[in-house]
């Protein structure tokens, strides 16, 4: 895939809508993109948090171990950004993310993801309300149970 090609891919993401084609130009030559076949794991939790990944084409789940086994926290898909806590945080990997189809994905390597925060408040702001919108959601999930548990 060209260059080129690579850039109108960010562009259609709405987290780089608002990134000049320039710094897309940067971020896809700095960034690899990257395949994982249906069962594959981008990264296990507990893992070293040395990249973010931006899915662009098919599924992936995002799970957590727990005592009776794994415990299925969300279903990505295209445009969804994953990676980007532990990375934020400065801590191994919170959970586990696995391909449920095959996935083509932008591997963004931690120091270019912090990079793009710093330069782009705009991404930053983004990322925050990605992730509050999350929190919000586990909040909510945990309220739900916690009432049937009653």
């Amino acid at each position: 895939m060209t260059l080129d090609t690579e850039v109108s891919s960010l562009k259609q993401v709405p987290l780089f809508r608002e990134v000049e084609p320039s710094r897309l130009k940067l971020l896809a030559f700095t960034s690899e993109r990257v395949h994982f076949e249906d069962g594959q794991n981008f990264f296990s939790q507990g893992d070293e948090s040395d990249a973010a990944y931006l899915i662009l084409e098919g599924e992936a789940v995002v799970s957590l171990d727990g005592p009776q086994g794994a415990v299925q926290l969300a279903l990505l898909g295209a445009d969804a950004l994953v990676g980007e806590m532990g990375i934020l945080a400065d801590q191994p990997r919170s959970a586990t993310v696995t391909a449920t189809t095959a996935v083509t994905a932008l591997r963004i390597d931690r120091g270019v993801f912090l990079e793009l925060l710093a330069q782009f408040p705009q991404i930053g702001i983004a990322v925050m309300r990605e992730l509050a919108l999350r929190l919000e959601q586990t909040n909510r999930q945990l309220a739900s149970r916690q009432g049937g548990d009653r």
